[in-house]
């Protein structure tokens, strides 16, 4: 395991070595503004089958993304209504997980019933790297199964002493309250989680 203590004179760096790690087939552990994440890349079969494993995910529960751009959004949605462009618009960056239908030919650790869940995740490092990459990268949380999800990168390395290939240290997140999850693969859009960001007002509940 590599770990790499993040400061803003070697942010570059730290990505390009991110970036290297996931297309290289490796576990990166990452900070959002909430909690830290294991990143691997979104079709990487082989990856995201030694994420579950590590992770101890139990089956039929799918692996949330992140991305930095639209570009990244339409290899895995197959469509964006209106009502979810505006959900966007207002609350990414930001806490809000949003499910779309899911394009054809996706793996099964990132789909569940034709549908995939992402969200652009808010000011943090994991931002940044999402940014830095031309596709998604899974956004699960930092931790095994049924333990809490970690603040800090010394969580990480506790949590897995083995599995991860490397660990960005940008000290201690916020924790809190996890995203809001919203379906919007179809009308109306759903609240499936209400967590860190209250849409109800948005959807006149």
């Amino acid at each position: 395991m590599e770990v790499i203590k993040v400061d803003d004179k070697d942010i570059r760096g730290a990505l390009g070595r991110a970036v290297k790690v996931i297309c290289d087939g490796g576990i990166v552990a990452y900070p959002t503004e909430t909690f830290y994440g294991l990143a691997v890349r979104f079709d990487d079969e082989a990856a995201l089958l030694k994420l579950a494993e590590l992770k101890g995910r139990p089956t039929g529960k799918s692996l949330p993304l992140i991305v930095g751009t639209d570009a990244s959004l339409s290899l895995v949605a197959a469509g964006v209504s209106d009502t979810a462009r505006r959900l966007i618009e207002v609350y990414w960056p930001g806490p809000l997980t949003i499910v779309f239908r899911a394009r054809e030919g996706l793996p099964e650790q990132i789909t569940l019933e034709g549908k995939v869940a992402v969200r652009v995740p808010g000011e943090s490092l994991g931002l940044q790297l999402a940014r830095a990459l031309t596709f998604p990268v899974t956004a699960t949380s930092a931790n095994p199964s049924e333990m809490p999800p970690p603040v800090d990168a010394e969580t990480v390395v506790k949590y897995f002493p083995e599995g991860v290939d490397l660990v960005l240290d940008a000290g201690l997140t916020k924790g809190g309250t996890p995203s809001t999850v919203v379906d919007a693969s179809e009308e109306p859009i759903k609240i499936i989680r209400q967590g860190a960001v209250d849409i109800s007002e948005f959807l006149g509940q």
